[in-house]
């Protein structure tokens, strides 16, 4: 009999295996040829990507996604199955087969590199700090020395906040709280459990903007990080696709159309310009 785990691997390769991309070797040869692909995305960040009930998950990464794929497939109709892609797994999907791309809040890190190839980056953010809005304190990221942070986990963001220079920044001792991922470290603020989360202003924004008046930024940044389209290690010809359909998708204005769609009411200075590709190695 199988146990758990045993199990749980025969459902990922059993859904690998029935998404029709068996006969290609890149992703995307499979949109092209199966006019379909399994698409990560998160689906507890709001603006970004949310499900909830039955539908299609959305926010910006999933409509980054849809205009991606189409775009791979020349225009044509593409069958798009979603699937959840939480920080801390994102990467054993990718590997698995589970997913053929993730467009996740996904950051572009050298710890990240040897194990996927990053297409883009698709936007430039910046890391910053949400604090509950009655919170005194905290008015610049150097004022989280000795308070209680947000440990999502799979997510590097904590680290420019504790660590040196060259993988942290700012280099403070802090109090890690641990959270599965950022929808429990929003909830274990607002409950009084931590006093910080710092992590890409595009997602904080997205839950800011979903309890108005509850929580704010600081709007202090730390650092820039590139969110990029996750591809299975090696797939370069998928990789040179998406670099070109990222220009394009700056070129024709829907980039920019579609930050100010889901961002345009949290008081952001919103990317205004595609971000230097990182290359296909």
């Amino acid at each position: 009999m199988l146990g758990f785990a045993g199990a749980a691997m025969v459902m990922v390769v059993a859904l690998a295996a029935c998404d029709g991309g068996g006969a290609y070797s890149t992703v995307v040869e499979k949109i092209r040829g199966a006019k379909t692909v399994v698409v990560g995305t998160k689906w507890d960040q709001p603006s970004l990507g949310l499900k909830n009930g039955p539908g299609d998950p959305v926010g910006f990464d999933v409509d980054v996604a849809r205009y991606i794929v189409k775009a791979l497939a020349g225009g044509e109709d593409v069958r798009i199955t979603w699937r959840e892609s939480p920080s801390s797994i994102r990467e054993a999907l990718l590997q698995n087969g589970t997913v053929d791309m993730i467009v996740a809040t996904y950051a572009i890190t050298a710890a990240r590199k040897p194990h996927v190839t990053f297409a883009g980056p698709y936007v430039l953010v910046q890391q910053d700090t949400m604090v509950r809005a009655d919170e005194t304190r905290i008015k610049k990221a150097t004022d989280l020395r000795g308070k209680r942070i947000c440990l999502a986990e799979g997510s590097n963001s904590y680290r420019r906040i504790v660590d040196p220079p060259p993988d942290g920044k700012l280099d403070l001792r802090a109090v890690l709280v641990p959270a599965r991922n950022y929808s429990e470290c929003v909830r274990k603020l607002a409950d009084g459990q931590l006093d910080a989360i710092s992590t890409q202003n595009l997602i904080l924004a997205g839950f800011a903007e979903a309890e108005p008046g509850r929580f704010r930024l600081l709007n202090d940044p730390i650092l820039d990080e590139k969110w990029a389209v996750g591809l299975k290690k090696g797939d370069i010809a998928t990789c040179e696709a998406i670099n070109q359909a990222i220009a394009e998708m700056w070129r024709d204005g829907t980039a920019t159309r579609l930050l100010h769609k889901w961002f345009g009411k949290t008081g952001l200075k919103l990317p205004t310009s595609l971000p230097s590709p990182e290359g296909c190695p």
